[in-house]
This record gives structure tokens, C-alpha cells and sequence, in this order.
């Protein structure tokens, strides 16, 4: 593999911890969430930030295939919907639906783009047969 971009992020204290990388850039500290029995508040969490960096992911992703295709996407948008639950074999496992707002675009436009971008998207390939997850395709209402 041809190395285009390396970065090092270290997390101490886990899901109650401070997350930094090693440029400083990114600093922030974690709680575990209410519903799992952490304090909340206002700091943030793995599946936020993961649900962050797999949107803005796609987002570039989609951008990637809109241009192969001679497509202006416009103000679009991808909100990643991060679900962390158990499995029947009581093991912690995510989820993700993916919600891709297309403005301007015919449905099947849209299809197309949401799912070249989904077979390119590097966050996409990663959880492939790993993970659920969901894609769908908002289009401005006519």
C-alpha cells in the first residue's frame, strides 16, 4: 500500500479518557454515555467520533464519484446514525445507517452515487462484512 496520509492518536483512560493526537490538533476527553451507566455530559464518545470520521468519509467518497460521473452535488450532506448494541451472543457490536442528502438530484442518480461511493469509501470497506450498515438517499421533496 502506497502511504498517502499517517497520523498517530493515542487515547488514555478509555471511554472515560482524553483522546490526543500527535499534532495536538485534536484533544478532547470521552465519557462513557448515560444509557451505559457513565456520567454523559457534555463531552463526547468512540461512536461519535466514529460516526464522524465515517461521514465525512463518505462525504469525500461521494464527491470522489459525483466528479467521475460530471455530477455538481451542491449543499449535500451525510449524517452517519451510529448504533452500539449486543448481540445475541451478549457481545458488543455497532451499527451504522447512513443518510445521504442529495439535493437536486433524481432518484436514481442519487442510487447510483450513494452506492459507487459505498464500494469506495475506505470507512465503508473497513466495515464490509464486519458491521450492519444501512444506506439511504434523501432527495429534496417535489
Amino acid at each position: 500500500m502506497k502511504n498517502l496520509y499517517k497520523t498517530k492518536v493515542t487515547t488514555t483512560g478509555g471511554r472515560d479518557g482524553r483522546t490526543l493526537s500527535e499534532d495536538g490538533i485534536l484533544d478532547i476527553k470521552q465519557t462513557t454515555p448515560k444509557s451505559m451507566g457513565g456520567e454523559g455530559g457534555k463531552f463526547t464518545n468512540p461512536e461519535q467520533l466514529f460516526g464522524a470520521a465515517y461521514s465525512a468519509c463518505f462525504g469525500a467518497a461521494l464527491v470522489a464519484v459525483a466528479k467521475e460521473h460530471n455530477i455538481e452535488l451542491g449543499d449535500y450532506s451525510v449524517t452517519a446514525n451510529v448504533k452500539l448494541g449486543m448481540t445475541e451472543e451478549d457481545e458488543l457490536q455497532l451499527s451504522v445507517t447512513l443518510d445521504s442528502y442529495l439535493p437536486g438530484l433524481d432518484v436514481e442518480t442519487g442510487e447510483t452515487l450513494v452506492n459507487e461511493a459505498h464500494e469506495i469509501c475506505p470507512y465503508s470497506r473497513a466495515t464490509r462484512d464486519n458491521i450492519d450498515v444501512s444506506l439511504n438517499l434523501l432527495l429534496d421533496e417535489d
